[in-house]
């Protein structure tokens, strides 16, 4: 049973490399995959240069019902953020949410009438989050870790307090006292945890960094633009052999082999994710160390999306090729997606600049996942819980679209 797994795996291998010797056989193949995602990287990187300063920071508006210390200071927890930037404060929820329909800003922050009372007795009232889609989602988790924050270091305090008061450490006029210096050191604690690593870098390399950092927020809405384009473009080549094989019979003569009909979807299928993940590889790389964006900064959570990513192409590829009765419908069915995908997925315009009707429409593609994956990684410094809805997302399109290529082929 072994030995007859092994074999059937190596067939399968042994198609995926015939179909990758042919795809590299054509020097147009290497400009689709390579050159030209280069080119156009840079193209776009230099001509949105005059945005390379600007906050890449969700704009919320936030609204304190509640007006207590806590909420005070979770509002002042959430100003420090990395990945929301408030620029409505003190306005009244309704105007908020209006703002919100307007599209004037991403999200409203709603924190409700005894908020604060119900943190100091052990309970927490949710703060409410006007807003959908992705976005919504990313200011509500953002919002989430502060609060949990500032919750556990409430929690800190009131356990303090009590082990104080059971030890008859405390009179009635020191309890609020000790709370509260209890309360900021536990806050304290999470700017200054136990174990700290510490880098030190060399004057040389900080001066590169700052002459860089012009760059870094410009090319880390090009580099994975292109990547996701190109990678649909790069189809071309792969899907044109299953139509030539259609065409040439060789489909039916493989039938004659110990082949089935499955191992030679999934030879196809192999080449395909292999051509597209070495690609997004290269360009990963390339980005990385000319570029200067922070691909290896999230080392698993680059590759993960990566290999969604791969998954996802390599699936639209096996239908490409199942429906195209000729090369030159691979080259129209490959050409189409790739820029109607592109235009509406964000790949050319961040989607944060476009209307939030227009961001709705857009995550209804497999490339606005993408580009939000990535843009997590490069310019929010999330992992991998951070991608993990784009991932859910890409896996989705990726079923759908082999089922959908494995009910349209035909062997005969």
């Amino acid at each position: 049973m072994t030995s007859t797994t092994a074999s059937s795996n190596r067939r399968i291998v042994d198609l995926a490399i015939k179909d990758l010797r042919q795809i590299t056989r054509d020097r147009k193949s290497f400009l689709f995959l390579l050159v030209m995602p280069i080119v156009f990287t840079l193209l776009f990187g230099f001509a949105f240069g005059g945005n390379s300063t600007a906050d890449p920071r969700l704009p919320v508006g936030l609204a304190d019902d509640d007006g207590s210390e806590l909420s005070q200071q979770l509002s002042a927890m959430i100003a420090s953020s990395e990945v929301v930037r408030i620029e409505e404060h003190g306005r009244e929820p309704a105007e908020l949410a209006q703002q919100v329909a307007d599209e004037a800003i991403s999200a409203a922050i709603i924190i409700p009438s005894g908020f604060g009372e119900s943190l100091l007795e052990g309970e927490t009232l949710p703060v409410t989050i006007v807003g959908g889609g992705q976005t919504g989602f990313t200011v509500e988790s953002e919002v989430q870790k502060w609060a949990a924050r500032l919750q556990n270091a409430v929690l800190a305090a009131n356990l303090s307090l009590k082990t104080a008061e059971a030890q008859e450490l405390l009179d009635s006029a020191g309890r609020q006292t000790y709370w509260e210096t209890a309360f900021a050191g536990a806050l304290a604690a999470w700017e200054s945890p136990p174990v700290l690593i510490r880098e030190d870098e060399s004057s040389a390399l900080a001066e590169e960094a700052r002459e860089t950092d012009t760059n870094y927020s410009v090319f880390a809405q090009s580099s994975p633009g292109m990547m996701a384009q190109f990678a649909i473009a790069g189809l071309i080549g792969a899907a044109g052999i299953l139509v030539v094989e259609k065409k040439t019979k060789s489909v039916q003569r493989l039938l004659t082999t110990n082949m089935s009909k499955g191992q030679i979807l999934a030879g196809h299928f192999l080449a395909m994710f292999a051509m597209i993940f070495l690609q997004l590889t290269v360009l990963i790389l390339f980005g990385q160390i000319f570029l200067g964006l922070p691909y290896l900064g999230q080392p698993l959570a680059t590759f993960l999306l990566t290999t969604a990513t791969a998954l996802f192409t390599a699936s639209l590829g096996m239908l490409i090729g199942t429906v195209s009765k000729s090369e030159e419908q691979v080259v129209i069915l490959s050409l189409v997606p790739m820029f109607v995908l592109s235009a509406l997925g964000g790949a050319w315009v961040p989607l944060e600049f476009t209307p939030q009707s227009f961001q709705r429409i857009a995550f209804l593609t497999p490339v606005a996942w993408v580009m939000d994956g990535y843009k997590d990684i490069l310019v929010r410094g999330q992992g991998l819980e951070g991608i993990s809805l784009a991932l859910l997302a890409l896996l989705i399109y990726t079923a759908v679209l082999i089922i959908l290529a494995v009910w349209r082929f035909r062997f005969d």
